[in-house]
């Protein structure tokens, strides 16, 4: 019924430094090591639970609807609550984690609207939810896109597991 869109944010992260340190190098490093750890792991339990029952794993409504009602939606509003309260020092990286609360705030839109599309058994509120995961997944590609950039300018390595 509903199409996979997602796509995880790039948090299973392994940094590696390269050169002298400074405040913004620090503040990507404790960002990715510390300040995220929660929301990847909130972040992950929500993707799973949407993956299991979503694309070709779909097997019924009321399937998905349960994985939405006791998994997806509520790990989805705990990850944008730790978002919301992440600690972040340099206004570059802040700008770049806006980008992914914003993503995260459509995804979660559509998570909602996927439950109720449900309920209603409403086709259209499933089209308008796959556009509302459409545009949270390219947002949190151009997160991950900038954080890389960061990174990159401040001498930080990001490995991907």
């Amino acid at each position: 019924m509903v199409r996979r869109v997602l796509a995880a944010a790039v948090f299973g992260l392994l940094l590696v430094l390269a050169g002298c340190g400074g405040p913004v190098q620090d503040d990507i490093l404790n960002y990715i090591n510390e300040e995220m750890k929660t929301a990847q792991t909130l972040e992950d339990k929500a993707v799973s639970a949407y993956e299991g029952v979503a694309g070709v794993n779909y097997t019924d409504d009321q399937t998905m609807y349960d994985a939405l009602v006791n998994e997806v939606i509520p790990n989805y509003a705990d990850l944008i609550s730790e978002l919301e309260t992440v600690s972040i020092e340099s206004d570059e990286l802040k700008e770049v984690h806006e980008i992914y609360l914003s993503g995260a705030k459509l995804q979660f839109s559509a998570f909602e609207k996927i439950m109720e599309a449900l309920e209603k058994q409403d086709a259209s509120l499933v089209e308008e939810a796959n556009q509302l995961l459409e545009e949270g997944r390219l947002q949190i590609e151009d997160y991950n896109d900038k954080l890389d950039e960061l990174a990159k300018e401040h001498n930080v390595e990001i490995e991907k597991e």
